[in-house]
């Protein structure tokens, strides 16, 4: 554990649930995990004791990518930890893949509706047409114009033309609309839904008073902080003002708050964990005012600023767009100017004081 997670209560310890099982954490909540081809290796998924129309079942919390050792872990859980039920709905936090790969196959397996926000929805629904922020020739053309000159990267960028549908082949013909301030009822609790920003179009975290529980999804992860990254098709947008503005919506809730996030492992100290974030990401940025101040800088100039690990291909894009991100909100905040220099590249100075 390093010293931020130390502040940070973790109920369960050192447990995880095997591959295929369930953990219960709490009354009608079980946590699923499982694994990922990247260097964030895993996601939790959790079944929510649910009953719709007088028909007792679950609902799935989260899907994974689709692939077919997923498939097997979901069909080996169907037949072991459903307590002979079936899955009545299916609600995903957000359109990353990791949450909604397996969307389509999972209503299909159980005849059962999905719910989530209509932004993720239909960006999700367009991603798994097309790439759009993963990848292709917008995504290259537009980490080359902050800096990305290394060739092999910018192709091999050029080439993710089939990224997103890749782990995301479909999206089901229909959704249930879950929006900010939503509550819904899932068998004997009501959940409250809250919007946030900066991740995703619009992640949709979930809060039950009763239990005591948020499921967090990505917007609020325990060793971590969540990817946050501006990329083409959205190429001036300020998404860090967004993100911090939208976990402190979650600074309310009662502080013995059990937090179930999307990675990492379930844990209470939610207020801690907001002001380790504001930290976080206040000691990154001013690192990037200060080397701004030094001389200009593109994106690429700021990757060994934050990131001192090496980083593989899926690692750099993500990199890429944050590290845009914490520019654009120095810019945004009149603390960076920003030019277009005869090479195409965008740079970032100081503004004079």
């Amino acid at each position: 554990m390093n010293a931020l997670e130390l502040e940070l209560d973790y109920p369960f310890g050192e447990a995880l649930p095997e591959p295929g099982h369930t953990l219960e954490v709490a009354p009608g909540v079980r946590w699923i995990r499982m694994a990922l081809p990247f260097a964030l290796n895993h996601i939790n998924l959790w079944l929510l004791a649910d009953e719709l129309d007088g028909v007792k079942g679950w609902t799935v919390v989260d899907c994974c990518i689709a692939s077919d050792d997923a498939k097997a872990l979901w069909e080996q859980i169907f037949a072991t930890q459903l307590q002979g039920l079936p899955i009545l709905r299916v609600l995903v936090t957000h359109m990353h893949p990791d949450h909604v790969g397996l969307a389509h196959w999972l209503c299909e397996r159980w005849n059962a509706p999905l719910w989530m926000s209509a932004t993720d929805y239909y960006a999700a629904r367009l991603g798994s047409q097309s790439t759009t922020g993963f990848g292709g020739p917008d995504a290259a053309g537009f980490f080359a114009a902050h800096g990305l000159s290394d060739p092999e990267a910018v192709d091999k960028i050029r080439g993710r033309t089939r990224y997103y549908p890749s782990m995301v082949p479909a999206m089901p013909a229909r959704f249930h609309r879950l929006m900010d301030g939503a509550t819904v009822r899932i068998g004997a609790h009501d959940w409250q839904c809250i919007s946030g920003y900066g991740h995703a179009p619009e992640h949709i975290a979930l809060h039950c008073p009763t239990l005591g529980l948020l499921l967090g999804g990505d917007m609020m992860l325990p060793r971590i902080s969540t990817n946050v990254s501006v990329f083409d098709i959205e190429p001036e947008s300020n998404p860090l003002k967004l993100f911090l503005d939208s976990v402190d919506r979650f600074a309310t809730l009662p502080a013995d708050t059990l937090t179930l996030p999307s990675h990492g492992k379930p844990f209470r100290g939610l207020q801690q964990r907001i002001r380790q974030l504001h930290e976080h990401h206040r000691d990154r940025l001013a690192e990037v005012l200060q080397a701004c101040q030094e001389r200009p800088c593109c994106g690429a100039d700021i990757l060994p600023v934050m990131f001192k690990r090496p980083l593989d291909l899926h690692q750099t894009s993500f990199a890429m767009g944050e590290a845009v991100a914490h520019l654009h909100a120095l810019w945004f905040q009149g603390l960076l100017q920003r030019t277009l220099d005869a090479d195409g590249i965008y740079r970032f100075s100081a503004v004079p004081v």
